[in-house]
Order: structure tokens, then C-alpha cells, then sequence
């Protein structure tokens, strides 16, 4: 278990349960899939390793687990799903709305009818082997505002019938977030959160309304880690070598060279008292907002160990984050 138990460190759920304030993020360990030739994994994985790390997380404390109906096309909910199985100790977060075949792996379109949100929700049931799905995330992230409303009315029907707990939004746009604050059940928005970026905006609605923030890509997808040096090649079945848009950290398979610079920037601030580089970005996020929850990915026991390490040395301080806000306002 935790070898500290700081309130810091700690955050209460919507079902009024407190549990440390970190998750571990589940689309590395659901293997390759595709859009067309372009990949959408983080390359092949071991479905035993991936078990005995989450057993390991489980064995440190860690309550919280996200993942999504699409993540190596429903392979990630089904290992997660073999290791957790029903135990009502442990918070499982998955997502709907893209749609991959199980058979091809690949990416076949994106949905948000009701009849497709209640099938969507009874195949990630079944795959993740749980009565109820303790939260249910919208994954669409820019889908139109007024067009959402169906959606969500949909998430408070199922909610009604005991199909799941709580739903949210994983979305980077505030105006999104801030949409359904007022409907019972609305608790939490996913969004990308990390040093390089602070998303102002979408803290403040977070914090306004009582939300939960779990911040997605706080590691800036393995940047952060501090294994990538400028001249490591991305794998080819890894999407961080993709050409994607919305792919900033990563350029041609390798790292961005302005974000090299922005890490190089503070990695001496972040590694700190003694962290690790991952440490110290999980421990900003922490520091940034009494609100936050990151959620790595993992693929070893290893990787796990070390993110839930960074429980027992807390937030940053103070003075910390004010240095990291000067080196990145000086590039």
C-alpha cells in the first residue's frame, strides 16, 4: 500500500470515495490497431506483464483505471477486465464513441446515437466484467455542443436504470466541459494536462463546478519520461510516429525539437528532492490543481511502480512551480 497518505495526495470521487490521486491509464496495454496503415496503439504488448502490472498497481494502492472501447479495438477493456474483473474496491473509467472492428483492428467510424451509446455500453460490460460501469467518459472530443445534448440525456437514462454511475467528457474544449455541469451524474472531464500544457481555461471550469480533472497525456506521451533522447527512433506500429495533427510532441518519429528544448528546461527542476522525471511531472499536475487525477499509461510493472512512487513525495512546491512558469515563459 501507500507509504504516505497526504490529503494532497488523496481525492474524493463523486460516490464520496476517497482514493489516491492517481489512475493509470489503460491504451498502451491494449496492443496495435489501425486506422487504415496508420497506427493507433503504442506498438505490441504482454497481456501477462500488462496483468501483473496492474496487479501491481492494485498492490500500491492505485483505485482508478481508464480506458476505452477502442483501445486495441476492445482488447485494452478486455485485460483490464481479466485482472480487476468485478471488485467494487477499484473505479473503472472507460469511453465510447470510436468504433474499431475486434476481428481487423482497424477504425471503422465514430457514433453518438442512443442505440449505439446502450450497445457501446453492454459490449464494455461484458468486456470489462463488471455490473456497472462506475464511469462512463463521451470520447468524441470536438463534437458539436448542441448535438451533445442527446448524448448526455442518453448517459442520464442509463444512469436512471443502474447501467452506470457517473459519465463525463473527454474533451479538450472548455465549452464542452462546461455544457453539462448541471445534470446529475456529470462529473469529470478528461483532457490533455501536462507541464508544457497548463490548459488554464479548463481548470477553471473544472473548479468552479466541483469536477474531477483526469488529465490525460501527463507525461506528454512518454516525453516526459525522460527515455527519448532526439536521435530514438518511434517504433512503427507506435502511433507517436504517425503523422497526425494533433500528434505536437512527436515529429517524424522522433521528438519535436521545441519540445526537447521545453523538457531540457525544466528537467532539473522537476527531478527535484529526489523524483524522477516522471515523478516530477506527475507531482506538477498535483501542484497545478487540488482537482487533478493524472492518469499514465503503463505496459510494465516497472513503469507502474515508478508513477505510483511519486504518491510518497507529493506536489511540487510552491517556489518549484513558480521557476518551471519562468524557464518555459523564457522559450
Amino acid at each position: 500500500m501507500l507509504t504516505k497518505a497526504d490529503s494532497v495526495t488523496k481525492i474524493t470521487l463523486w460516490n464520496d470515495r476517497e482514493i489516491p490521486r492517481l489512475g493509470m491509464g489503460c491504451w498502451a496495454i491494449g496492443g496495435p490497431f489501425y486506422a487504415g496503415d496508420v497506427p493507433l496503439g503504442w506498438g505490441e504488448v504482454d497481456d501477462d506483464e500488462s496483468i501483473r502490472a496492474i496487479d501491481r498497481a492494485v498492490d500500491l494502492g492505485i483505485r482508478f483505471f481508464d480506458t476505452a472501447s477502442n483501445y486495441g479495438a476492445g482488447h485494452s477493456e478486455e485485460v483490464v477486465g481479466r485482472a480487476l474483473g468485478n471488485r467494487d474496491d477499484i473505479i473503472i473509467a472507460t469511453k465510447f464513441g470510436f468504433v474499431t472492428d475486434e476481428k481487423t483492428k482497424q477504425a471503422t467510424g465514430a457514433f453518438s446515437d442512443p442505440a449505439f451509446i446502450r450497445r457501446s455500453a453492454e459490449t464494455s460490460l461484458r468486456r470489462l466484467r463488471r455490473d456497472r460501469l462506475d464511469l462512463l467518459q463521451f470520447h468524441l472530443n470536438d463534437f458539436p455542443l448542441e448535438a451533445s445534448d442527446e448524448v448526455f440525456e442518453t448517459l442520464e437514462t442509463l444512469k436512471a436504470e443502474g447501467k452506470i454511475d457517473a459519465f463525463g467528457w473527454s474533451t479538450d474544449h472548455p465549452d464542452r466541459a462546461a455544457r453539462h455541469v448541471h445534470r446529475a451524474g456529470f462529473v469529470s472531464v478528461q483532457h490533455t494536462m501536462n507541464v508544457f500544457e497548463p490548459v488554464p481555461a479548463t481548470i477553471d471550469v473544472i473548479e468552479r463546478n466541483g469536477l474531477i480533472s483526469i488529465n490525460r497525456g501527463p507525461l506528454a506521451m512518454g516525453l516526459l519520461s525522460g527515455k527519448f533522447t532526439p536521435d530514438k527512433a518511434i517504433g512503427e506500429k507506435d502511433v507517436r510516429g504517425a503523422s497526425l495533427d494533433w500528434m505536437v510532441y512527436f515529429k517524424d518519429g522522433r521528438i519535436a525539437p521545441e519540445f526537447a528544448a521545453r523538457l531540457e528546461a525544466v528537467r532539473n527542476l522537476l527531478t527535484e528532492d529526489g523524483r524522477t522525471l516522471t515523478q516530477g511531472a506527475l507531482a506538477w499536475l498535483w501542484a497545478r490543481s487540488p482537482r487533478t487525477l493524472p492518469i499514465p499509461g503503463f505496459r510494465t510493472v516497472a513503469q507502474v511502480e515508478e508513477n505510483a512512487g511519486a504518491l510518497a513525495k507529493g506536489p511540487l512546491r510552491a517556489d518549484v512551480m513558480a521557476a518551471i512558469d519562468q524557464a518555459l515563459a523564457g522559450l
